[in-house]
């Protein structure tokens, strides 16, 4: 168990040093049904190698969360678009199987655009409120999740 373990936590330093210089990595999971897990990885490595660029994928298969790394030219400004929209098809491929954005890393600022996708007005409604009460001044994360 340990020796697993030990390769999963490797796998981002692996990837690390196989980045050529001068690029950048994306990297973001999504989570779906375990029956829908290898169609979306599949879907999701299909679309990555469209992109000519150097990409990966390596997840927590017994929980359907998967990550997918790409990397990328961030001078490249087609380049850098192009893996967004790589991303956002990931995500929203998640979405149609029942699954979710973020299994583990959060919406944070890259994935607020899927929010409202993802749970519908009325529940960002609700959290907004919440927020709101919590957080009058929100000064807790600023930006993140939600815009003032």
């Amino acid at each position: 168990m340990q020796s697993l373990w030990s390769a999963r936590k490797q796998a981002l330093w692996a990837n690390l040093a196989a980045r050529p210089e001068g690029t950048q990595i994306w990297s973001t999971d999504v989570a779906v049904p375990l029956s829908r897990m290898a169609e979306l990885i599949d879907i999701s490595k299909e679309r990555a190698k469209d992109l000519g660029l150097f990409a990966s994928v390596l997840g927590h298969v017994g929980d359907g969360n998967f990550h997918q790394v790409v990397m990328y030219g961030p001078d490249r400004e087609e380049e850098r678009k192009a893996v967004e929209d790589c991303i956002n098809v990931m995500m929203d491929r998640a979405l149609e199987m029942e699954g979710t954005v973020s299994g583990e890393h959060g919406i944070g600022l890259g994935k607020k655009h899927c929010l409202e996708k993802e749970l519908g007005p009325a529940t960002i409604g609700v959290m907004k409120a919440l927020k709101e009460t919590l957080d009058p001044h929100w000064i807790l994360n600023p930006g993140k999740v939600f815009d003032q």
